[in-house]
């Protein structure tokens, strides 16, 4: 790039100029940094003593106030955490001073809800067991149940043997009605009676053809399909039951012995008394020995199962008369083939109703002794249900002395007539 060419003497007229010019610049300075000084100093003086600076200053002073607040601050927190933990072991000490109570009373509550659920559990079980029999009752398909079953009020089976026919004609001629007055019972009061037997071990055999030349001529039986048997008294017991309901739709179902008399009016005033309650068991309650001896009556070959030797069996009704109502009777019919069988029959029924929620009535007037304790109380007003003699399961010499008990003990022929069911 062209050019002249600074001379000498120029260049140190420059420098002069620039050094003076530097100069006086420093000397102006110099003289306002002094003025501002004297400025701060009397605001300083006006402030008390304090510096002011047109910009912000860190002293020891801020350092310490912020620590100051800092820690204020921090224990502040402290405080507050504390108070909260305070708090909270006061909660925790007013929670566990009163925890015992709590949860007493929350356990009782529980128990309380666990029971109502057990009994509402039960009650839909068994209302599924009566609805489960009452549709096999009306499946058409089955051969050995009748879709058209009629109504009653209770069925009265009384258990008999081939060998019993004696027996049997001392009760059709004092407390059983026959021929047409059985029939009449039936349709007026809804009272059914019938002697319940099973077949014999040899079919076409003399005793087959003599029970059916005897129903031929009173038709009062109900046959089951069962080999008669003492021993197979349990499962005659679950056979008539599962019978019965499947021929009447009954409110009741009654077991009575050949060898017990009945009052059919205070049979049926009694259970009407309990007709509104879905599952009663009503009979003599008891709680006999449990019999290991090996060769004595009523021996319980399953004895184990009943705990140590000596103990006695759970509460049931004694095997000489009891009554059930419907729903348990549908029950037994819909589990027959798992109802466990005992020795007695009498404990095995007692057995299939103990798990299940069921009354359990003990009705002392279905044990009365016979004459003269029976005919004593039934000149005060208090006729028996039952008569029978404990001593020989039943009356002692039946087929003998049935009817002078029935003169003693009956309640009368017009009794049962009289009955507003």
């Amino acid at each position: 790039m062209g050019g002249k060419q600074v001379s000498g003497k120029a260049m140190l007229i420059l420098c002069v100029a620039s050094f003076f010019a530097g100069s006086l610049f420093s000397t102006t300075s110099r003289t306002w940094s002094s003025s501002s000084t004297t400025l701060d100093a009397g605001g300083d003086q006006a402030n008390g003593g304090h510096e002011a600076h047109p910009f912000p200053v860190v002293s020891k002073y801020h350092i310490h106030n912020n620590h100051q607040d800092e820690k204020a601050k921090s224990n502040g927190a402290a405080a507050l955490v504390t108070q909260t933990n305070c708090n909270d072991d006061h909660k925790r000490k007013l929670i566990e001073g009163n925890s015992g109570d709590d949860i007493m009373g929350e356990v009782a509550k529980t128990h309380q809800a666990i029971k109502s659920l057990d009994k509402t559990v039960s009650t839909l079980e068994m209302e599924l067991a009566a609805a489960r029999a009452s549709n096999q009752r009306m499946s058409s398909s089955s051969s050995n149940i009748n879709p058209k079953r009629q109504k009653a009020f209770v069925v009265i089976g009384i258990n008999t043997a081939f060998s019993s026919k004696k027996r049997r004609k001392s009760v059709r001629e004092t407390w059983m009605p026959t021929g047409n007055e059985l029939k009449k019972l039936e349709k007026e009061k809804g009272i059914v009676i019938r002697f319940v037997i099973g077949r014999s071990a040899t079919p076409g055999g003399l005793l087959e053809r003599a029970i059916k030349a005897e129903e031929a001529e009173h038709n009062d039986f109900l046959r089951l399909k069962h080999v008669e048997g003492y021993h197979e008294l349990s499962t005659k017991t679950r056979l008539y039951f599962t019978t019965a309901i499947s021929i009447w739709d009954a409110e009741f179902y009654v077991k009575v012995d050949d060898d017990v008399h009945l009052n059919l009016g205070m049979l049926a005033t009694t259970l009407a008394r309990h007709r509104s309650k879905p599952r009663i068991y009503i009979g003599c309650m008891k709680s006999g020995p449990v019999l290991y001896q090996k060769g004595v009556k009523y021996h319980e070959p399953e004895y184990w199962k009943f705990g140590e030797e000596g103990n006695k069996y759970f509460m049931h009704a004694t095997g000489q008369i009891y009554a059930i109502s419907k729903d348990l009777a549908a029950y037994i019919s819909t589990n027959l083939p798992i109802l466990h069988r005992y020795a007695n029959e009498d404990v095995s029924l007692g057995s299939w109703l103990i798990g299940l929620e069921v009354e359990h009535i003990d009705e002392r007037s279905m044990c009365c002794a016979t004459a003269p304790d029976c005919g004593r109380m039934a000149q005060a007003g208090n006729v028996c249900v039952a008569s029978f003699d404990w001593k020989c399961s039943g009356i002692c010499n039946s087929v003998e002395r049935m009817k002078d008990v029935h003169n003693s003990c009956g309640e009368g022929a017009a009794a049962v007539w009289n009955l507003e069911l």
